[in-house]
């Protein structure tokens, strides 16, 4: 099966923790949003951060998203 990204790379260890929070309630909804759309025209969806507490944040509040840890930067 086809995979389409979505590549992010927020620097989003430096936010504080509101922002973070804010950050990945809107995050986790725009990626479920996305996966449904992607999955309906045949495709998985996976999602790109460059660093694992940004994963581990997004997982918290859906486990069954698909995160890579890119460990790109800009």
């Amino acid at each position: 099966m086809p995979v389409l990204w979505e590549i992010k790379t927020y620097q989003f260890d430096t936010y504080s923790d509101y922002l973070k929070e804010r950050v990945i309630e809107q995050q986790v909804e725009e990626f479920q949003e996305d996966r449904n759309i992607a999955e309906a025209c045949g495709y998985r969806f996976v999602v790109g951060v460059s660093i694992a507490t940004h994963k581990e944040a997004l997982l918290r509040l859906d486990s069954s998203l698909q995160i890579a840890v890119t460990g790109c930067k800009r």
